[in-house]
């Protein structure tokens, strides 16, 4: 089968289509014939090997870590699916595989895709979205009367974030350029501040929490909106122990390591009395089908900014690293 294989870290030259043996569903997977396959940030991430102290791999590796598609085989004891159906699966982080024709994950990630989703926005829907929700509901506690503030909403995650507040019953305020504010109120956003032209902390303050989804400078300003006692979670800046601790499972040593990475992060926050937190989504299929619900019930659509062939995989990761991306970029793998 085609796969999309890491090679080497570094850079795009580390990284080629080339031809691989194809898995086999071990006991509790099932096999997917994969039709398309979204692409996150973690990817180049990985490839570059920026995420080598928390991930490592044994090379050559496949990457990808979204996928949907029909299963096409069921290893022993899978006993909550079966072949022919059409499912979508965020992988474990520390097997991928998913840019390849097929991929083999455990039947626990997976969840069966929407009778009204086609795969390839399906295929986008998996790891933002398992992040967004994760964020929203478990950490920022997101319902009726709660006002958060969610920097970078026409991008991947914040496309869908936006929707699953909404959806919550969270009131939405977001930034967006010029380019992308039309699509932010779509979606449902309650505020929009176009981050070319002014300061987002001179329009807001004083909400219950933050979603940063852009780190650097914007993390470090969204301390001082937030009210006292309030929250911050990241999915941009710096790990912190608690991403070891809960998100990982890791033991103190990581603890150790994130804690000293994250000091000056975390005491910026202190000095504003909130709180901040970096998460690590966890694949999670039953998570996957509360998303496939919402979907359902015309609550979170898919918001795809590129499509292109398996074969043009590269140029959709350059697309992607460009940054000018609104919504998700999938590669689809014959016919999707």
């Amino acid at each position: 089968m085609l796969a999309y294989v890491l090679h080497r870290y570094g850079g795009a030259d580390g990284i080629d289509l080339r031809e691989v043996p194809a898995p086999t569903p071990g006991p509790g997977e099932v096999l997917i014939q994969v039709r398309a396959a979204g692409l996150n940030p973690i990817d180049f991430k990985t490839r570059d090997g920026k995420l080598r102290p928390i991930l490592r791999y044994r090379l050559p590796q496949i990457l990808g870590g979204e996928v949907a598609g029909v299963v096409a085989a069921c290893g022993a004891g899978v006993d909550r699916l079966r072949e022919g159906d059409r499912v979508f699966a965020r992988l474990d982080k520390r097997r991928l595989g998913g840019f390849a024709e097929q991929v083999a994950c455990r039947q626990e990630l997976i969840a069966r895709v929407p009778d009204g989703l086609d795969l390839v926005p399906a295929a986008g829907l998996p790891l933002a979205g398992l992040t967004a929700l994760q964020a929203l509901r478990d950490q920022l506690h997101a319902g009726p009367g709660v006002r958060l503030f969610v920097p970078g909403g026409a991008g991947g995650v914040g496309t869908l974030a936006i929707q699953i507040a909404k959806a919550l019953g969270a009131e939405v305020i977001t930034t967006a350029s010029p380019r992308g504010e039309a699509l932010v109120r779509r979606l449902g956003a309650d505020e929009v501040i176009d981050y070319t032209r002014e300061r987002f902390e001179d329009r807001v303050s004083g909400v219950d929490g933050a979603l940063d989804l852009v780190g650097g400078d914007t993390l470090a300003r969204a301390f001082a909106v937030v009210k006292r006692g309030g929250l911050v979670v990241s999915i941009a800046g710096v790990p912190e122990p608690t991403t070891a601790r809960e998100d990982m499972q890791a033991g103190l040593g990581l603890q150790a390591l994130f804690w000293a990475a994250s000091f000056g992060l975390r005491a910026k926050a202190r000095r504003h009395g909130v709180r901040y937190r970096y998460l690590f989504m966890r694949p999670d299929g039953d998570d996957l089908a509360e998303l496939a619900r919402m979907n359902e019930a015309g609550a979170l659509e898919v918001v795809v900014d590129r499509v292109l062939p398996f074969a043009e995989i590269a140029a959709a990761m350059a697309h992607l690293e460009s940054g000018r991306a609104k919504g998700k970029v999938i590669v689809r793998m014959g016919e999707a």
